[in-house]
């Protein structure tokens, strides 16, 4: 199993980037998929999810309005757009698979490498 990410870069505040994690899961489909990031010197932290259908998406408040994830069950992808980018989004954005619904990264079986999203100000 493998889930690379990709689409990071340097983007000026008031920016978008699209993020996108193919994964080789077998069965794609039956995984909730996440997006998480760390800061420099912070903790990992939960992003946003979205479920197996792609019917339900949760996000953290700090992204909400900003930020939407997207899946193609067909093509084992799931996309984060993120709109209206802040200094403060600046982080290494990670997917990640789990096969519940869950916030908490200890809940997660797969992860991808992560990218990097820099948002100068």
């Amino acid at each position: 199993v493998q889930l690379q990410a990709s689409g990071g870069g340097l983007v000026q505040a008031g920016g978008s980037l699209r993020l996108s994690c193919a994964a080789s899961i077998p069965t794609f489909s039956s995984y909730t998929m996440a997006w998480f990031r760390q800061a420099p010197g912070k903790e990992r932290e939960f992003v946003g999810m979205i479920t197996r259908s792609g019917g339900l998406k949760y996000y953290t408040d700090s992204v909400k309005g900003r930020f939407t994830a997207s899946r193609d069950n067909a093509e084992n992808t799931v996309d984060l757009q993120m709109n209206s980018l802040k200094p403060e989004d600046t982080a290494i954005y990670y997917c990640a698979a789990a096969l519940f619904c869950a916030r908490s990264e200890n809940d997660y079986d797969y992860w991808g490498q992560g990218t990097l999203v820099t948002v100068s100000s």
